[in-house]
């Protein structure tokens, strides 16, 4: 079976961002960022909820299009409100409904193991619905 992996920057304090969502103050370069870029190669597929996603575009990523970061990964987002203007990419799917069922069913099928991106809510209700062991 496939596992999630969820791969979280923290403060040294545990604190995944400031109290208004920002991340200034994290470190953006030095050995830890080619460290974990290198990683991320390991994976074939993303799942991260809207919030994470939209935070990626004042990082470059468009709305429908993969993460700059990961583009070889197929993203799967977590929403129930989130549209796009335009068909999103072939890479891009939008799960809105049976998200706990989809993940289930996911880490069964064939795959390398399922990076999770994001901030503690999405993974919080993952961890909640046992599905991160």
């Amino acid at each position: 079976m496939r596992k999630l992996v969820y791969h979280v920057a923290t403060t040294l304090d545990n604190y995944i961002c400031h109290e208004d969502g920002s991340v200034e103050g994290f470190l953006g370069e030095g050995e830890h960022v080619s460290d974990y870029l290198e990683s991320l190669k390991a994976y074939d597929t993303v799942l991260m909820g809207r919030v994470t996603y939209e935070f990626g575009y004042q990082f470059g990523a468009q709305p429908g299009q993969p993460s700059p970061a990961y583009p070889h990964m197929k993203h799967y987002i977590f929403s129930k409100t989130l549209r796009f203007d335009t068909e999103p990419h072939e890479q891009v799917e939008v799960i809105d409904r049976d998200e706990i069922e989809f993940v289930k069913q996911f880490k069964q099928a064939p795959g390398t193991d399922i990076y999770l991106c994001g901030g503690g809510t999405f993974a919080g209700f993952l961890f909640d619905n046992e599905l991160m062991n």
